[in-house]
């Protein structure tokens, strides 16, 4: 029995043996494995939270390069800008708009202007006046010519100096409505210093922690590179990992050491832990993929929002998607006329009744200045666009203030052949293009139909350019007769361009020049041609016509004068037509420049009278020599009160003492009625088409001798 006994006893031993090593292995390991997955949690989450804090950063060094270009390229297109970088008195138009606002406005602290040729025209750091190349060496240099490659937008780079690290932003003065010019163009540049105060609101308003500005990064903290010119770095912003999986893990860490029975317990509150610390990180992540997604300033998506939403529609198949651009008609004068606070006002409130009209579609963004979009349902674009242009027109209230915009808009559908959402954008914003340029308040809808157009256009511009250069386009002449004799008074220079493929019309090719920046090369060719070919028609007056874009440009005089002066032309037989266009569009400059030519002789007409809205006034302000009436006041002789209503428009004229050419004359009995009412000068088919200088000469001045 004891022998038996004892054998139960060891057996029981062992079996407790057995039951101990078993149970303190299992025990051991799940210990090992718990531990294991604590440590990799801890890892895991100190990588996720310094992968949200180089989010973070990356998003606040974007947002304050965006704001700086987005703050030079409202003042770099602006047609005020241009215009008065290019007079006598830039440098003190600079201070008054740029170099004295850097004293205390917290956008920038410094402000400089560089002329073309990279000289410094104005150069002010917080209101005063200082070497901007001493200081910021050969990178504002770089930056400048980066700006002028960059089109109408703004290019930022960090700057190291003696004082510190810059942000600076450049941009190409440039007017805003024509685009860039094809001459040299003067930049602009802001910046700011990253002072501890600037870094501190960086790192207060992306919740970083202790980000600062370094040379040289410690090599046990996180950092990130600021890139100057040319992609090197210049300085760092480092800042301390928060690393909330070691605070968790030593919380951890002591409980398991000090209760061992607690151990199951241990375990949930890790993975309660764990679970709380990736739901925290998780928050975080979606905070910030909302700020990279969202506009700041409306709350809308932004570019980046709007092109992740296309991908999930194209993905989609709950049906076909359209696309709709929408630019503010009218904005930039709200800007110009009450400043750029009242603008982010109406912006805000713009945003608000997009969202309000636009009920049924999800998807609006803001794709920044004046310009939004939506994306919605391709049965519905048509019918929602109609509803926003009609929403759009009733006027605003900011501040007692009643303001009114209209809005433009292009519309794309998301076809199966649009790779990706810039394409879609483009498609749009092409629409978009062709209903802002056929008038306010428009809807365009993208057809394939404009890629050729587009195609159509970039070609015959490229042709333009190259005839411009061969001097291809070449001037004829119409002759001017005196209305009672039928002697030859005078002829009009009349652009033609006949490439090989046949004429093109000066309707078509003088609207590209204008378009392309071609306007001015060609205006001085065929004034310098004309005026060489009509040197030996001793008294006989020369007529050139004069675009509006041309009198806009203020060199437009000096470049009459120095063609004068080098060909050795009396001043006093040339005539420049211009039309009622000048008096519409920039009526001061284009006052200055008639004013500085018919002080040296000059004689300016009045192009197309009749046909406009040419006020008494304004005769009488631009100090017109001679009236041409249009060739639709001749036409209407014909009709019932044709007479009647040329006799008034030639009494006026002689009121004024302007003497008057008739145009579009093509027989002689319109002849004999314009010159009873009293035009002295006759032009048109009846007299004489547009011809060769030889032609001229045979017609008129060898039959006169």
């Amino acid at each position: 029995m004891k022998l038996i006994s004892n054998m139960r006893a060891t057996s029981r031993k062992k079996r407790v043996g057995l039951v101990t090593i078993l149970f303190t292995a299992v025990v051991s390991l799940i210990a090992s494995l718990v531990f294991s997955a604590v440590v990799y949690m801890r890892d895991e989450a100190n990588k996720i939270d310094d992968a949200r804090a180089n989010r973070a950063v990356t998003s606040a060094i974007r947002s304050f390069q965006t704001r700086l270009a987005s703050t030079v390229q409202d003042n770099a297109v602006w047609d005020d800008a241009f215009k008065s970088i290019g007079s006598a008195n830039a440098s003190a138009w600079a201070y008054e708009n740029w170099g004295k606002t850097s004293e205390d406005y917290p956008l920038y602290d410094v402000a400089v202007v560089l002329k073309p040729t990279g000289a410094v025209l104005s150069a002010y750091r917080k209101g005063a006046p200082f070497d901007a190349h001493s200081e910021f060496g050969n990178s504002i240099g770089e930056l400048a010519a980066r700006a002028s490659a960059s089109g109408q937008r703004a290019v930022t780079s960090f700057v190291p100096t003696t004082e510190g690290v810059y942000l600076a932003a450049a941009g190409a003065i440039q007017p805003f409505e024509d685009g860039p010019s094809q001459e040299a163009l003067s930049t602009l540049v802001f910046a700011k210093l990253l002072t501890p105060d600037i870094v501190a609101q960086l790192d207060e308003t992306f919740d970083i922690g202790g980000l600062r500005l370094v040379a040289t990064p410690s090599p046990d903290k996180l950092s990130m590179p600021l890139l100057g010119n040319h992609g090197r770095s210049v300085a760092y912003l480092h800042w301390p990992s928060r690393m909330p999986g070691n605070l968790t893990f030593d919380g951890v860490y002591r409980s398991l050491l000090a209760a061992g029975t607690l151990f199951l317990i241990f375990v949930v509150a890790i993975i309660a832990t764990a679970v709380a610390v990736i739901r925290g990180l998780q928050r975080d992540t979606v905070a910030a993929r909302f700020k990279a997604t969202h506009d700041s300033l409306t709350g809308l998506l932004n570019r980046a929002g709007l092109l992740d939403e296309i991908d999930v529609a194209k993905s989609s198949l709950t049906g076909q998607q359209a696309l709709a651009l929408i630019d503010l008609d009218g904005f930039k004068d709200v800007n110009d006329a009450w400043g750029h606070a009242i603008g982010d006002e109406l912006i805000k409130l713009v945003a608000n009744r997009l969202t309000k009209t636009l009920t049924h579609t999800e998807t609006i963004c803001r794709l920044g200045g004046d310009e939004f979009a939506f994306l919605g349902s391709a049965n519905q674009i048509g019918i929602c666009s109609k509803a926003l242009v009609q929403a759009l027109q009733e006027p605003f209230r900011i501040g007692g203030r009643t303001i009114e915009v209209g809005a433009s808009i292009g519309t794309a559908l998301l076809t199966s052949d649009i790779p990706d959402g810039y394409e879609l954008l483009r498609r749009a914003d092409m629409a978009l293009y062709e209903a802002k340029e056929s008038g306010r308040g428009r809807i365009v809808d993208y057809l394939g139909e404009l890629d050729l157009q587009r195609n159509q256009r970039a070609a015959m511009e490229d042709k333009l350019r190259r005839a411009v250069e061969n001097r291809e386009v070449r001037p004829a002449f119409q002759p001017l007769v005196d209305a009672k004799t039928g002697s030859l008074r005078g002829v009009e220079a009349l652009a033609r361009w006949v490439p090989d493929t046949g004429p093109v019309s000066p309707e078509v090719f003088i609207t590209v020049a204008e378009r392309a920046g071609l306007i001015d090369e060609l205006g001085r060719q065929i004034l310098e041609m004309s005026i060489e070919t009509a040197s030996s028609w001793n008294d006989i007056g020369l007529s050139v016509n004069v675009s509006p874009v041309q009198l806009r440009n203020p060199e437009f005089a000096v470049v009459v004068e120095k063609v004068l002066e080098t060909r050795g032309f009396d001043p006093s037989r040339l005539t420049l037509e211009i039309t009622e266009g000048v008096l519409m569009s920039n009526p001061e400059q284009a006052k200055r420049s008639i004013a500085r030519l018919k002080a040296i002789g000059v004689k300016f007409a009045l192009d197309d009278f009749g046909c406009g809205y040419a006020s008494i006034g304004a005769l009488r302000e631009f100090g017109f020599d001679r009236m041409k009436i249009d060739r639709s006041l001749v036409t209407a002789l014909q009709e019932e009160k044709g007479a009647g209503i040329l006799s008034a428009t030639l009494s006026l004229a002689h009121a004024l003492d302007i003497p008057v050419t008739a145009e579009g004359v093509e027989t002689q009995e319109q002849a004999n009625t314009l010159t009873a009412c009293g035009c002295d000068q006759l032009q048109g088919y009846f007299v004489g088409k547009p011809m060769g200088a030889k032609q001229i000469e045979d017609a008129f001045l060898k039959a006169a001798a």
